[in-house]
């Protein structure tokens, strides 16, 4: 049983906006919200190009001018918690969306300071504040929902991964801020009977994605004449979820909160769950590299003489890594009536014709 909420009229935080996960939710929301409000909110820092978020930024203040729904982007980070407050305050939102985070597994064993910064702290401002915002008596944040990831399961062995699966090992310190946020989010919700939902996202990708995820870095390597690595030697499998299949997943959780309710002992059983959102169809590595290959050369990205062998490198696992990640998303069917349906194909297909024109 879920507590229905109707999005039209709601005024709606999304952070990490304009991020891609973000800026693809915002853009969905622009165009179908009738009325109301949304506040994005990022810090726009380097850990990739900058000028990407710019770009996604432009697409969503485009798409506001035709909206019937406001849109207001504000520049700052979750770990300033007197922002967090004055903007709760300001517009005492219906709906809250923590999608900003320091992402990446492998920035983090050199950069353990920022994931502490922006994973812990930031998401600790956003639960005190959705906390507060009931305070005398007000109807405060219906529905928090927030991103965590599958590398929370770390090295498990059992595939598919499943949200009944024990996630107390993780591989990366990435991966322990995830399970972190989890942790602490289930406990404001039985604490406060905070209506709260944690996604864990398999491998995004797609148009103006994340530089740093490996089909786009892969692109970028190939189009400058240099060697891609694949980690493993190639045997790895990913559970590659295409952005379109992740916002249709994102809205529907939005519009469906956990419902509250009291325990024998009087006291809040926690509006609380956890779902899995991914492809369900592990795709591997090789066949993936070679999809993408192939959409490059279709869409003009790369001549169709390129010498793809000459620069590809089998190398061993990368730290922090994991050979196979695989979703179990049953729960989020059977609750939400979700199903990703773009395949890798289409997928790569719309990612090189978008890097083509970007880069043109």
């Amino acid at each position: 049983m879920k507590t229905p909420i109707d999005l039209n009229g709601k005024t709606i935080l999304v952070t990490g906006s304009p991020g891609f996960i973000g800026a693809n939710l915002v853009l969905r929301l622009l165009a179908e919200m009738n009325g109301g409000t949304i506040v994005s909110l990022d810090n726009m820092n380097d850990y990739y190009d900058p000028s990407l978020k710019e770009y996604r930024l432009t697409l969503i203040e485009r798409a506001a001018e035709t909206s019937q729904v406001e849109h207001v982007f504000v520049r700052g980070s979750i770990a300033d918690k007197a922002l967090i407050d004055e903007l709760f305050a300001t517009y005492r939102f219906d709906v809250v969306v923590n999608l900003a985070a320091q992402a990446g597994v492998r920035y983090s064993i050199d950069h353990p300071d920022v994931y502490i910064e922006a994973n812990l702290i930031g998401f600790y401002n956003i639960l005190e504040a959705v906390r507060h915002s009931y305070d005398n008596g007000a109807a405060g944040v219906a529905h928090l929902v927030y991103a965590s990831s599958s590398s929370v399961y770390g090295g498990n062995k059992k595939v598919p991964f499943s949200t009944e699966d024990k996630v107390d090992n993780p591989v990366s310190l990435y991966a322990a801020t995830k399970k972190s946020d989890e942790l602490l989010a289930h406990a404001y919700s039985k604490l406060y009977n905070i209506p709260a939902t944690g996604l864990r996202f398999f491998t995004v990708y797609g148009p103006a994605g994340r530089p740093d995820m490996f089909y786009y870095s892969a692109t970028q390597k190939l189009v400058a004449g240099k060697t891609i690595q694949i980690f493993n030697y190639g045997n790895c499998k990913r559970d590659f979820t295409y952005v379109d299949d992740i916002v249709e997943g994102v809205v529907r959780v939005m519009r469906g909160a956990p419902v509250r309710a009291a325990g024998e002992d009087g006291l809040p059983v926690p509006p609380y769950a956890v779902y899995n959102i991914g492809g369900g169809t592990p795709e591997n590595l090789l066949d993936y590299i070679s999809t993408l290959q192939e959409e490059l050369v279709r869409a003009g990205v790369l001549p169709a003489d390129y010498d793809f062998e000459g620069h590809r490198e089998l190398v061993g696992m990368q730290p922090g890594d994991v050979p196979v990640t695989y979703a179990d998303a049953a729960g989020l069917e059977a609750d939400y009536g979700f199903t990703p349906k773009i395949g890798i194909r289409e997928g790569l297909r719309r990612f090189a014709e978008w890097y083509r024109t970007y880069y043109a």
